[in-house]
């Protein structure tokens, strides 16, 4: 009997009404084979065996992953929190971890941390008709099985965005979660964003050398041993302390939220990029007079220590929260982060303008600024008008075909530029033999001859 013949007879006992039996025989028709009714407990080293019968009346989860793969190892910290937490508040749900693992030394090396249970290695027709059921395409995925035979294929998804509070997964619950997101989403300001009942603050490592003159006599006895301190910067971070700058001071600005970390290399190739892009803006504004409008970027810090958010928090030009803020995990969830880099616009109002930042910043670099509808809507029609300006068709220097301008309504769309890394979309250059694609600006025009020439000088190297 085949998974598709399981489901016919679990269609049946629905149609029955015999609901006490449905979760067992679906259970048992989806993790069973003819020679095993168990799975394996968490307990690696001696391979306890549970009864699939024992999962009946349970919500469970198939959760597929790999020890291999870094995002399955790091959804596998999130989800452990979440499963625990469950497990002690008596919740009536399970995991069943189906590997991917390459052997079993890695399979029972990943086991380990596991606290749910698992399908055994060796049963590779079981693990291989689950992928193909429910279509898995990708890793980590958690598909969420209830006692009713309803299903949901998002669970890597809400894990990272409910946490414990997704759980028992129904439709109910989750339609409760997302009306309760929208009501925060309207009720959002910068104040309850960025603050906590013991902190009303953000970091300023720009302003370590200002010292206080006239604040308090206090302030100015102590001024003359101050200035001679803050003349000897910390021997690690290069500053003897760090400023502080409420909250409250930040209300009617545009603020860019930037989820970041010295260990992300693509952090590192976007950082530069954009403190250039935050000191053209800042300029811009300055030479506008200044005091109608403003903006101002926060740091929101994925760093694993301290050390490492002082050395790349160092670098940068704006503001921070604190190392280890538990609002940074308020923050990720709330905005649903999934990747760093990661900017997210916050307008004047306190209310969330975009969470495309990076992107906006690669395409329009200073000119996205404020980042508003009308602000892009205005700058995409300025590269329309630009377009029609620039010639059809054209030979770029690093590739040896010609290249056609192309926009999203005549086969482009979102792309890597070739030439500069950044992301695209919109009107480019483009190979349509092979996909080579850059930006308009990034085109380096050269004749046909030229093109070829450098394309076969730089393959003969790559050979």
């Amino acid at each position: 009997m085949d998974l598709d013949d399981n489901a016919r007879n679990l269609v049946q006992a629905l149609t029955n009404g015999d609901a006490e039996k449905i979760s067992t025989s679906r259970f048992s028709s989806l993790l069973a084979s003819k020679d095993r009714d168990y799975l394996l407990s968490s307990t690696a080293q001696d391979d306890q065996q549970v009864k699939i019968s024992d999962l009946e009346g349970k919500v469970i989860g198939l959760y597929f992953s790999a020890n291999w793969y870094p995002p399955c190892r790091n959804f596998n910290k999130v989800l452990i929190g979440v499963y625990e937490q469950l497990k002690s508040n008596g919740s009536n749900f399970e995991i069943v971890f189906v590997s991917s693992d390459e052997d079993l030394s890695a399979f029972n090396s990943y086991r380990e941390s596991m606290p749910w249970l698992s399908i055994p290695f060796s049963d590779l027709e079981t693990k291989k008709a689950l992928n193909r059921k429910f279509e898995v395409e990708g890793i980590p995925y958690l598909i969420i099985l209830q006692p009713d035979g309803s299903t949901l294929h998002d669970g890597v998804e809400l894990i990272y965005r409910y946490g414990i509070e997704a759980f028992p997964f129904t439709e109910e619950k989750l339609e409760e979660l997302r009306r309760e997101e929208r009501m925060k989403h309207e009720s959002q300001t910068l104040t309850n964003l960025l603050t906590n009942p013991g902190r009303d603050y953000l970091l300023d490592q720009t302003m370590t050398r200002k010292v206080c003159y006239l604040s308090s006599p206090a302030c100015r006895s102590f001024c003359p041993f101050t200035l001679t301190f803050a003349r000897y910067p910390h021997p690690t971070v290069g500053f003897p302390f760090t400023s502080e700058v409420p909250v409250d001071s930040l209300i009617g600005k545009t603020i860019g939220l930037y989820f970041s970390a010295q260990w992300c290399f693509p952090c590192a190739k976007f950082t530069p990029k954009l403190i250039s892009i935050y000191q053209k803006i800042k300029q811009s504004l300055e030479g506008k007079g200044g005091g109608v409008e403003d903006f101002e970027i926060v740091f929101v810090s994925n760093d694993r220590d301290q050390s490492s958010f002082d050395s790349y928090y160092g670098t940068m030009p704006w503001l921070a929260l604190p190392f280890g803020d538990p609002i940074i995990r308020t923050l990720a969830k709330y905005f649903d982060v999934q990747g760093i880099p990661c900017l997210i616009i916050i307008g004047p109002d306190g209310k969330t303008v975009t969470k495309q930042g990076r992107n906006l910043i690669n395409l329009y670099q200073e000119n996205a600024y404020p980042f508003t509808d009308a602000k892009l809507e205005s700058l995409e029609k300025e590269m329309e008008e630009e377009a029609k300006r620039l010639p059809r068709s054209n030979y770029h220097a690093g590739h040896r075909h010609e290249l056609t301008l192309v926009s999203e309504g005549n086969g482009g769309g979102p792309f890597i530029c070739c030439d500069c890394d950044e992301q695209g979309s919109g009107w480019a250059y483009q190979c349509l033999g092979c996909g080579y694609e850059v930006h308009p600006r990034c085109m380096r025009a050269v004749d046909p001859a030229t093109a070829a020439s450098v394309t076969t000088h730089l393959i003969f190297h790559i050979c």
